[in-house]
Order: C-alpha cells, then sequence, then structure tokens
C-alpha cells in the first residue's frame, strides 16, 4: 500500500548508462498501478526517451523560446557597451570596420545588452529553445518530455518549463540528465529526495562520488540504488557505509532486464516480485521526506 504524498524524487547518477531511466519507468508504473497521482518528467531534453516506455495520448505541446537581441546597425554608434556587458560573449564587435554580431547559440538571452545601449539600436525576437510536451499515460499520471531542439546550447530552460509544467500535487519523479553540470543542478535542485543510480565499478564509484558531494554543496538527502549488482567489486559498499549514505536498492545484472529494456518493455511487468521492493523503497523515502496528505 502507498502512502499519500506530495513529493517530488530526483532519479540521477553521475554518468549515463547506469539506470536512470530502468529506475525511473519503472517506479513510475509500480506506482501508478497503485492507483496514485502520479507524474514522470523525462529531464533528459537532449535524448528524452521516457515515453518509449508508454502508450499515451498526448494533451499539449508548449514551445520554449528566449529573447534574444537584434541589433539595428543603423542606430548603432558602435561604443562597445553591449559587448561589455555581455557576459556570455554572445556580442562579435570590431568598431574600426563598423561590424556588430549576435551570436545566439550563446546567447541567454538575459538582457543585459539591451540595458547597456543607450541609442535604442537593440529590440529582440523570440527564438526556439524547444518543446515540453504533456502525455496522459492513465486517470492520473502524465508523462511530461522535455525536447530540446537539435543545435540549442542549453537545455536548462526546456528543463525549468518542464518541471513547472509538472506541478506541485502529488508523486513527481523526475528522471535527470547524467552528469553534474547544470541540467542535472537544475534538476535535482526542487527534489526533495535524491536516488543516485549506480553500478559497482571503478567508473560507477567515480562518478557517484562526483553527485554526492555535488548534493553536499545543495543540502539534498539522497540515497543509492546499485544497478547491475554482482557485476564489480564491494568498494562502492565500503564507500555508502563511510559517506552514511543508505543504500535503498540492488538490481542484479540479469540478462532478462536487460532484454526487457532494450525492447522498450517495463521489467516489472514480467518479473512482479519486483513490484514489492519498490514499493517499499518508495514508502520508506515518503515517511522521512514526504508532505504526507493523511
Amino acid at each position: 500500500m502507498i502512502k499519500p504524498s506530495n513529493i517530488k524524487i530526483a532519479v540521477a547518477s553521475g554518468k549515463g548508462g547506469t539506470g536512470k531511466t530502468l529506475l525511473s519507468t519503472n517506479l513510475f508504473y509500480v506506482l501508478q498501478q497503485q492507483n496514485c497521482n502520479i507524474t514522470l518528467v523525462d529531464c533528459d531534453a537532449e535524448e528524452p526517451n521516457d515515453r518509449v516506455f508508454f502508450k499515451g495520448t498526448m494533451l499539449k505541446s508548449l514551445e520554449v523560446t528566449q529573447k534574444v537581441p537584434v541589433i539595428e546597425e543603423s542606430k548603432c554608434t558602435f561604443c562597445g557597451k553591449c559587448h561589455e556587458y555581455c557576459n556570455y560573449n554572445a556580442i562579435f564587435i570590431l568598431p574600426p570596420v563598423k561590424i556588430i554580431k549576435v551570436i545566439e547559440d550563446l546567447c541567454h538571452g538575459c538582457g543585459a545588452c539591451s540595458v547597456a545601449c543607450h541609442y535604442d539600436a537593440i529590440s529582440e525576437k523570440d527564438v526556439l529553445l524547444g518543446n515540453v510536451n504533456c502525455f496522459s499515460i492513465a486517470q492520473q499520471s502524465t508523462v511530461i518530455e522535455a525536447n530540446m531542439k537539435v543545435g540549442v546550447y542549453s537545455p536548462v530552460s526546456v528543463i525549468k518549463e518542464a518541471i513547472k509544467e509538472a506541478g506541485n500535487s502529488g508523486i513527481i519523479i523526475l528522471d535527470s540528465p547524467p552528469g553534474t553540470s547544470c541540467p542535472f543542478i537544475q534538476t535535482v535542485a526542487v527534489a526533495d529526495y535524491v536516488i543516485l543510480v549506480t553500478e559497482p565499478t571503478p567508473f560507477g564509484l567515480s562518478d557517484l562520488r562526483q553527485s554526492v558531494e555535488t548534493l553536499k554543496t545543495m543540502n539534498k538527502t539522497c540515497g543509492v540504488i546499485i544497478n547491475r549488482a554482482g557485476l564489480g567489486d564491494n568498494a562502492i559498499y565500503e564507500y555508502l557505509k563511510q559517506e552514511h549514505i543508505a543504500l535503498l536498492m540492488e538490481i542484479p545484472f540479469d540478462k532478462d532486464i536487460a532484454s526487457y529494456y532494450s525492447k522498450g518493455e517495463l521489467f516489472v511487468k514480467y518479473k512482479t516480485e519486483w513490484e514489492q521492493p519498490f514499493i517499499s523503497m518508495f514508502n520508506s523515502i515518503v515517511e522521512k521526506y514526504g508532505d504526507s496528505n493523511n
């Protein structure tokens, strides 16, 4: 039995391929079967794939845009103030030959250049960054997909809009992008609890350390799921004991689980004995970090 709660849980890791999506999609399915009000947000905007595992109906698709400066050269005095104000080097200027251009891929839409210009030479236009797609999976379950446009410099704005679309009601699972850079930070920043997925290998431990240290600076509490357990050594277990980090679950190195995943299938549908461990893990997190509706 699931304990009712409003809670945001981020599923993250320091590297790709550890099993974040495996864990996120199967946890979502198990809670969905318990008639929970639940939303899965695919925050891996560069390579979203959570909805591959579900059949749903698209509810809406929202465009995510950013304001980018447009410089009217006939009004520009080539004073260079806009270039000085830009922290992202998005404005290229050669005053002696009166050349000034906006490098749109570097622009973060902060508007500093407009403030800097005293000659009314800068206006703004909307540039498409990506889309947020919302799918209804069942009566109380939704998948939200952050999907960045190819060639866009950063997925952060698209991720922010996807998380915003999820709201604050019910259970929200955030399937984080890999790594510990800005997209990871943006995803875990709103989470009440972070599940780190790793594997018992030297690379898995190295990247887990980076994730844990990053979360410490953000005052975020985390637990760990070891995927492909039995594959490597015991160093990762020793690290968890040393850092007093909870080991939430172990998923074995299992050919059948890998096969189901490669086919876009949820392994808990076929290995039903895994439903209760997922439920127990979730309830243990809610007991400590959830905002209970009871």
